[in-house]
């Protein structure tokens, strides 16, 4: 098998309004993610270092940031076949309506993706905002090795967290014999119970973890694909095709039991950046034989006067003036003014520096400077791009809300999130 015969598509999902503030201006693959990095950079990634170079995303809103992204990120040269390509929905003879699921949107982009001029035997199917590695050539072996019409990876869970996500039962010839999204009654857990012989014959320490749950990463024969996307109820991957097609053709597990979290809500996005400053992240950027793509910015070092850092991460280009930080991601362009402490926070940094004449301006007219201000107070906190701070401003959620929402900033899961381009006034005490 040719890992020129498969070619790979993102889907950019919907609102994301789990992740709101953060995508209300962007898509969500292309939420910034460990200082310097977007979302959607990791499957990209995975799929480069698999030998896939042929790779569209599915997007249909705010798709203009994702769209500079890509087009500014990955580049081939004109001797390769290879893209990364954004297909954004828009209004065809195919329909014009919203994409109503991750099969529709797949619907939508049949010309595209099933084009006669790559006739590809296998489409896989990734998510646009998971943070994992994988080398998907080991699922595509699966996949031929096994006869399947569809592949499904899925990764071992604890009963815990089955409620969020599709849980499966398989064989130990690893079939997939059953499929539950978010299941929530006992009777059901009780029937997708896997037996440990299926974690053991390939080597998996079950820990605990008695269930397996898709991790929404899909391999189709193309002719499958094209049979079911013909069935105008099959809207959802999950929800839809996968439950139906285990009834009637064969379907295969390829188990995974390294790293994965879904980047679906602001908690998620929030411990995923924090856990990224510990000793031994789970996730590791610093693989050299498999890099995580993005765009090169040619940004300054970044620069730290006087100033106690601890387990924490600075992307390029940043200037931290005599302040503390802690467990602090420091995103790109990030300004820190004296004597600001910042703690288990993610700082998304600034798309551009001011200049002396704009600074100037801001002093006349009372408007803080985009980045921290002087003798802040940031702890717990997601400060999205551009965000002005102004000094003496506490961010710590001092009332210990869970939810609550205002006009320059927001509270999910007791965590402070200050938009994109949003203004905290001097003193302000959140």
């Amino acid at each position: 098998m040719s890992n020129g015969n498969v070619i790979a598509v993102i889907l950019g999902g919907g609102r994301g309004t789990r992740l709101y503030p953060l995508t209300r201006d962007r898509a969500k693959p292309s939420v910034p993610i460990a200082g310097k990095f977007r979302l959607v950079d990791i499957p990209i990634s995975n799929c480069l270092h698999s030998g896939l170079e042929r790779i569209y995303v599915l997007t249909q809103f705010n798709s203009v940031s994702l769209n500079r992204h890509i087009a500014q990120a990955y580049r081939f040269d004109t001797y390769r076949r290879g893209f990364v390509q954004i297909l954004a929905a828009q209004q065809t003879l195919m329909g014009d309506e919203w994409y109503q699921g991750t099969a529709d949107a797949i619907k939508h982009n049949q010309p595209y993706i099933l084009n006669p001029r790559f006739p590809d035997n296998y489409v896989l199917i990734l998510a646009g905002d998971h943070l994992y590695r994988m080398d998907y050539r080991k699922m595509l072996a699966v996949h031929t090795e096994t006869n399947a019409d569809i592949t499904v990876s899925v990764i071992p869970v604890e009963k815990e967290v089955t409620s969020g996500l599709g849980i499966l039962q398989a064989d130990e010839n690893g079939r997939i014999t059953d499929f539950v999204e978010k299941p929530d009654n006992e009777e059901d857990l009780q029937r997708l119970k896997v037996k440990p012989e299926v974690f053991s014959s390939r080597g998996i320490e079950p820990e605990g973890r008695e269930y397996i749950a898709s991790m929404g990463i899909y391999i189709f024969n193309r002719d499958k694909l094209q049979e079911v996307l013909k069935d105008e109820t099959n809207v959802d991957f999950g929800r839809d095709i996968i439950p139906k097609s285990i009834k009637s053709c064969q379907v295969s597990a390829y188990f995974f039991d390294g790293y994965w979290e879904d980047i679906g809500t602001i908690r998620s996005f929030y411990s995923a950046n924090i856990a990224l400053t510990d000793d031994s992240p789970e996730f590791n950027f610093y693989d050299e034989h498999a890099p995580i793509y993005t765009n090169r910015r040619h940004l300054p070092s970044t620069k730290v006067n006087s100033s106690s850092v601890r387990s924490s991460i600075l992307a390029e280009g940043s200037i931290i003036d005599d302040s503390e930080l802690d467990r602090t991601i420091v995103g790109i362009r990030s300004i820190i003014s004296s004597g600001s402490r910042i703690y288990q926070s993610v700082l998304m940094g600034a798309d551009y520096y001011e200049s002396d004449a704009q600074r100037a301006d801001n002093a006349k007219t009372g408007l803080p400077n985009v980045g921290i201000g002087s003798k802040c107070l940031i702890q717990n906190a997601i400060i999205d791009k551009n965000a002005r701070i102004g000094n003496n401003a506490v961010i710590a959620n001092t009332k210990n809300l869970d939810n609550h929402e205002s006009e320059n900033y927001y509270i999910r899961d007791g965590i402070v999130i200050v938009p994109k381009d949003a203004t905290i006034p001097p003193d302000t005490v959140i």
